[in-house]
């Protein structure tokens, strides 16, 4: 009976499937420089590199929701983010602001009421999570959270 037994628990570990990837990897302050999972691997490929801009169609714009009027590319970024936003109702986009989580205003740009796109480096950032916030005429403001990889 325990041969029986043994067997089985065998037949099961070898039929069942381990895990396919988990890795984190921290620097020496406890900051995650790098989060990989990938468990059924059918996502797109992490390590892809981005379009470049002058290439970029509509359906690579990534928005809020499909109504939003703001669209950005590409996020997770590595060197520059495109944003690209349409003018509603004579309300534009008057400044653009890039803030690290800790509340630092990293980057400031002005913007003309015809202008509705902008492009803003990265390079020189650390990887980590940044909030871009877009500040509208009439008060309003959106913000969108991007995420830099190395």
């Amino acid at each position: 009976m325990k041969y029986y037994l043994i067997l089985i628990l065998l037949g099961f570990a070898i039929t069942t499937r381990a895990q396919k990837k988990i890795t984190f990897e921290y620097d020496n302050a406890g900051n995650q420089t790098k989060r990989e999972l990938c468990l059924t691997c059918t996502s797109k490929n992490a390590d892809e590199v981005p379009k470049e801009i002058e290439a970029l169609v509509e359906e690579d714009l990534l928005k809020f929701s499909p109504e939003d009027v703001v669209s950005y590319y590409p996020n997770p970024v590595r060197e520059e983010l495109y944003l690209k936003w349409q003018l509603v109702n004579d309300n534009y986009v008057s400044s653009l602001m890039v803030y690290n989580f800790n509340g630092q205003v990293l980057q400031t740009f002005s913007q003309s009421e015809r202008n509705n796109t902008q492009t803003i480096p990265f390079q020189s950032y650390p990887s980590g999570t940044y909030l871009v916030v877009l500040l509208y005429n009439n008060g309003e403001q959106k913000t969108i959270k991007i995420i830099k990889q190395k």
